[in-house]
């Protein structure tokens, strides 16, 4: 199954509404096909504001590898949080084969 992730393109330094459209058409023409790119104001008075468009992009091979590297023991730290919590929780199952509550998402 290939992953995909989101990534951020910020948009800084426009100075006039051309420029903008130039930018954002620039932008977009270098997305990868089938995205799903959303744009959205980000920022607050204090920091600027600035435009950030943000898309979905196939995992690279890199990002894979890191992945599966690190797939294994996150899974063992959230079933050992998990267990954790059962027994905090003094949880008993009640389900004929002994079975625990799992994590899903």
């Amino acid at each position: 199954m290939s992953k995909r992730v989101k990534d951020f393109v910020e948009i800084k330094d426009h100075s006039s509404l051309d420029a903008l459209i130039e930018h954002l058409i620039q932008v977009r023409d270098e997305l990868p096909h089938g995205n799903d790119a959303e744009v959205r104001m980000r920022g607050d008075d204090v920091f600027g504001r600035h435009l950030c468009v943000s898309f979905f992009r196939p995992q690279t091979a890199e990002e894979a590898e890191c992945d599966a590297r690190y797939a294994e023991a996150w899974r063992e730290s959230r079933e050992r949080e998990l267990s954790r919590l059962q027994d905090e929780l003094g949880f008993c199952p009640v389900a004929p084969r002994g079975q625990r509550l799992r994590i899903v998402a």
